[in-house]
């Protein structure tokens, strides 16, 4: 049996949870997310816990039952805290700015790159080299972050890109040392 899996979920106070058969919902002051699992789990909410458990005899389960109890949890930390990824623009003339809820950037090319904001995600500009995508799906939080990051993915021989915070860029030396 998974050991994730049967770690209870506690919830915090402001997040409520529906459980209709397979179907969870989770409301919270950062949002409201709806998921679907299959029918061959058993999640159970009883006070401010939620388990998920799984038939004895059945094997597929077996390998739903950490990830159905994760994405659980995701969700329920999703609702309460949020997710973000924060983007560092690493290059000369490489900047961030916000026009509206949309993200424009300038990256090198002859004209500006806009990112549209999906429903539920905002963007923060904290300076003009650094980008902050923030929302309630961690799912969704770290699609948009790699969309945005694969407008310019950080190249290895001058280290210019978009890349995650904390993100090492290996380095290569280039046509000059190789001759060496």
């Amino acid at each position: 049996m998974s050991r994730i899996g049967k770690q209870p979920i506690t919830v915090p106070a402001g997040v409520s949870i529906a459980i209709d058969g397979t179907t969870v919902t989770a409301k919270g002051p950062k949002g409201e997310l709806t998921r679907t699992f299959p029918s061959i789990m058993i999640i159970k909410h009883e006070g401010d816990v939620i388990t998920v458990e799984r038939p004895n005899d059945s094997r597929d389960a077996k390998s739903y039952h950490g990830l159905v109890r994760t994405l659980i949890a995701n969700m329920v930390e999703g609702v309460s805290q949020g997710f973000s990824k924060k983007l560092q623009l690493v290059g000369v003339g490489y900047r961030a700015a916000l026009k509206g809820r949309n993200l424009e950037m300038q990256l090198g090319f002859s004209h500006p790159v806009t990112v549209e904001a999906p429903e539920g995600i905002t963007f923060e500009v904290p300076s003009q080299t650094e980008v902050i995508v923030s929302g309630p799906s961690k799912e969704q939080v770290g699609q948009v972050a790699a969309d945005v990051r694969k407008w310019r993915k950080p190249e290895p021989y001058k280290g210019k890109g978009i890349r995650y915070e904390g993100e090492y860029v290996r380095r290569k030396l280039g046509k000059a040392a190789k001759g060496d």
